[in-house]
């Protein structure tokens, strides 16, 4: 052993915590979850609760529910085994029985694939429309395609395809026409709208929109489709009566425009002013100004509140029940009015959360991601 020289000293082993108490989940867990005694309570008091009521229901919806129920001697379903569980497990046998009407409605069951095929068509519209690669001039053509075909197969009477009345459509379809068609056409309406109320140039055209903007806001979405379903026939001419989806479909675009065009006004409010002096000075016109300069700037600082207001559209469009449109939820509603199902909406009404839920929450990460990357752009 060699001997330590006199006047140095034994380097003494480093005292720092393990890594994993600085960085990773047992640190996030001491930091926000047990950081003192009163967190400790907290958290310890809210994991048992969610871990028994988590647990009471997974012996509800999967140990002890019921899945099928057998053929009655009458020739319809017996629910006898969903009403001796009934209280201890779900009848998930009504979803079994129910599901074409509760997605489809009462568009005609031998022609429900064509309803199907419509909901696919939707989403991948969606997804499309998602993708930043296909933001271009063709997103255009592909909107126009998609939809075009998406009413060849609703409508039909064309291509040896039965027509069906649009009285008769209904459930997700009938919620995803709605909502699709208001929202596109309510945001190029609210953008025109915002900039009309900012306008200083043409006072008239600020009053109308402020006018608009005020007496859509006031009034709710309820009122307006009942004014839609019964006024709005006596402002066409003589012989022109539209039909019932129309006239939601219009009430459903007045009030999301409104709502919307408010969005889009805090956007423009919320830009520097050296923005619209910058683009003046370049000698850009207003329209030119407004499309490469001031509009994408805007949009981009509003991108939650805007997802917001969609999410709350989407989920609006279950009031068209007000003037017997049948749409998903009401679909779901009707679809447990048969007596021998009657006990069991709960199950129904799950299963339609989770289908809003889908849709809500694939739109409420989408726009996440979408500020995020908007958002390294203009840290770069």
């Amino acid at each position: 052993m060699s001997a330590i020289a006199p006047g140095h000293h034994v380097a003494q082993p480093s005292r720092e915590p393990p890594p994993s108490l600085i960085a990773g989940p047992l640190a996030w867990m001491r930091t926000n979850l047990f950081n003192s005694w009163l967190s400790t309570a907290v958290t310890l008091a809210l994991g048992y609760l969610v871990l028994r009521m988590g647990t009471s229901f997974i012996q509800w919806a999967f140990i002890h529910a019921v899945w099928t129920v057998p053929m009655g001697a009458n020739g319809t379903l017996d629910p006898a085994a969903c009403r001796a569980a009934q209280g201890v497990g779900a009848c998930w046998a009504v979803i079994w029985d129910k599901y074409r009407f509760i997605l489809f409605g009462r568009y005609p069951y031998d022609q429900q694939w064509r309803a199907a095929i419509v909901v696919v068509l939707f989403i991948g519209l969606f997804v499309v429309s998602g993708m930043r690669r296909f933001w271009r001039k063709e997103l255009v053509l592909i909107w126009i395609g998609t939809l075009t075909v998406i009413g060849v197969l609703m409508w039909g009477g064309v291509l040896g395809l039965t027509y069906v009345g649009q009285d008769i459509w209904g459930g997700l379809p009938i919620t995803l026409i709605l909502s699709t068609f208001g929202l596109a056409v309510a945001f190029p309406l609210a953008v025109l709208v915002a900039l009309g109320r900012r306008s200083t140039t043409m006072p008239a055209v600020r009053m109308l929109c402020v006018l608009y903007i005020e007496l859509i806001r006031g009034v709710p979405l309820i009122s307006l489709l009942f004014m839609a379903s019964v006024m709005f026939p006596l402002f066409m001419p003589e012989g022109l009566n539209p039909d019932k989806l129309l006239r939601a479909q219009v009430a459903i675009i007045l009030f999301a425009g409104a709502y919307l065009a408010e969005v889009v006004r805090a956007g423009l409010q919320g830009l520097p002013k050296g923005q619209y002096e910058a683009a003046d000075a370049i000698g850009l016109g207003y329209w030119r100004k407004m499309g490469l300069v001031i509009l994408p700037q805007a949009l981009r600082l509003v991108i939650p509140p805007l997802v917001n207001t969609f999410i709350g559209f989407f989920k609006d469009t279950s009031l068209v029940l007000i003037i017997g449109i049948f749409d998903l939820l009401t679909s779901g509603k009707v679809a447990v009015a048969e007596p021998i199902w009657q006990a069991y909406s709960t199950e129904v009404y799950i299963v339609l959360a989770l289908i809003y839920f889908a849709f809500c929450f694939s739109m409420s990460r989408y726009s996440r991601g979408l500020e995020r990357e908007f958002g390294k752009s203009v840290r770069r």
